[in-house]
């Protein structure tokens, strides 16, 4: 079993977690990635560094979910990627604790 947060819940960023994050891009399409630094992360994609997102900036940090091992957050990843639907992203990132 994983431990799981939305970004937010209680204001709390932990430290040193892998999380599966989805950014809103500028012409509303969204990258779904995940990482163990997000602020890192963030930054290569604010710098032009992500090609698939240099592009497409700015950029909104839409939902963030954080798990104990990388291997669960890139399975959160892949899961995500595979539902290949707008409207289920937009229900994830809109769902409601």
């Amino acid at each position: 079993m994983h431990s799981m947060r939305k970004i937010g819940t209680n204001g709390e960023v932990p430290f040193f977690m892998f999380c599966t994050y989805i950014l809103k891009l500028i012409d509303n399409s969204y990258y779904i990635g995940n990482t163990n630094d997000l602020e890192n992360r963030l930054q290569y994609h604010r710098a032009g560094r992500v090609k698939s997102t240099k592009h497409k900036l700015p950029f909104i940090v839409a939902y963030v979910e954080y798990f104990d091992s990388r291997n669960d957050s890139h399975a959160r990843e892949y899961q995500i990627k595979k539902w290949k639907s707008r409207k289920a992203v937009e229900r994830l990132i809109n769902k409601k604790d």
